[in-house]
């Protein structure tokens, strides 16, 4: 194992035991050096590399904390990875979203509050019947992660923020393309607030595969 290896894993079983808890500072590089049996040099690589995925804060002139460990934190890496995917592997990423979002999409039927549902019904109205393309990309994106935020997972709530960088950019070819793609968005996103409010689990979960099926259905007849 290489010596950065080693120090990353030796740091994340600190964290992992409970040695090391959200919020904690790291002791001195000196003494975190010797008591782990590191080279400093070796030490201050790993520091970097955990920091970079989100794990530890280095804040210059006082030290260096592991961070809240927060799952929408950790997960920022994925957004970044997902960034680098290859045109032919979008439609992975579109199935992905496809198993995920109607998933939470049921579950917030029974979470999300009655203001949190006016607050969306209001956006879709100031968004009117004829958006530009980037203004109901943009709008698209909110609706769908207010209502994952509403499911109450963390965790799928970050996975999904994650996995919308190929989907964006397939939404927007789409609404740049396709005949009518604004407009049946609009009627999709209004079926899926409907679900919601009449608290119907399956239902907003089939409108959202519907939602998202018809993106995938698009753009692999387009690729």
């Amino acid at each position: 194992m290489a010596v950065t290896d080693e120090a990353i894993e030796k740091i994340k079983g600190m964290i992992v035991s409970g040695a090391l808890r959200p919020g904690d500072r790291l002791p001195k590089e000196s003494a975190l050096a010797a008591e782990l049996g590191l080279s400093r040099n070796s030490l201050r690589e790993a520091v970097r590399a955990l920091s970079l995925i989100r794990i530890l804060d280095v804040r210059q002139g006082d030290g260096t904390y592991v961070t809240s460990l927060d799952p929408q934190l950790l997960l920022e890496a994925v957004s970044f990875v997902v960034d680098f995917h290859r045109d032919d592997t979008v439609l992975e990423f579109l199935a992905v979203r496809r198993i995920l979002e109607p998933a939470a999409t049921a579950l917030a039927a029974s979470r999300i509050g009655a203001d949190q549902l006016d607050a969306l019904s209001a956006r879709l109205d100031a968004l009117g019947v004829d958006p530009s393309v980037e203004e109901l990309v943009a709008a698209d994106l909110e609706f769908h992660r207010s209502i994952v935020r509403s499911a109450g997972n963390s965790v799928l709530c970050a996975l999904l923020d994650g996995l919308s960088g190929p989907t964006t950019r397939a939404r927007i070819w789409r609404g740049l393309t396709q005949e009518g793609a604004v407009g049946r968005t609009l009627r999709e996103h209004r079926a899926i607030l409907g679900a919601l409010r009449d608290r119907d689990a399956e239902a907003a979960r089939s409108w959202a595969t519907v939602h998202i099926a018809s993106v995938e259905q698009w753009l692999r007849a387009a690729l």
